[in-house]
């Protein structure tokens, strides 16, 4: 991407962040990003793909459960219009995905309480559900068999 990732550099500042100031600050962003353009979402999920295998994995580790977490707590249309954006651009560009350790954000997801698994689990599902047939195909060659077994695809 061309010009500075301000929101890569926020990622990262979040990811050093403690508990007590991540949980808040993370809580904050993820509002925030209902109220932006379409343009401007866009431009935040390309920038959170970029930056997040960029990020040391324990620390990595930590904000993606702390944003599991949260995300599991709003409305399911926020839900799903937060992951409908990333999965449908992962759909698009399915190699902003493998450079991520996708066993490692497997094994992130499955510390999650039971119910907040299922949340996610979900939605999940029914935006990847509602994928065109091109889209679904190039999603499911990019997301390991041990992902899909929890997903029950």
């Amino acid at each position: 991407m061309a010009g500075p990732n301000y929101a890569g550099n926020i990622i990262v500042i979040l990811a050093n962040l403690p508990d007590f100031l991540r949980i808040p600050v993370l809580k904050k962003r993820m509002v925030e990003f209902f109220s932006m353009s379409d343009a401007e979402k866009m431009e935040i999920i390309n920038n959170a793909l970029e930056a997040g295998p960029t990020i040391p994995f324990p620390n990595f580790a930590k904000l993606f459960k702390t944003w599991l977490e949260i995300l599991s707590t709003l409305p399911e249309e926020q839900r799903n219009g937060l992951f409908s954006g990333y999965i449908n651009e992962v759909s698009k560009s399915p190699q902003k995905l493998i450079e991520f350790n996708l066993d490692g954000i497997l094994e992130i997801f499955l510390t999650l309480k039971d119910e907040e698994k299922e949340i996610l689990v979900q939605s999940i599902r029914k935006i990847i559900d509602e994928l065109g047939v091109d889209d679904k195909r190039k999603l499911m060659l990019v997301i390991p068999d041990n992902a899909k077994t929890h997903l029950s695809f």
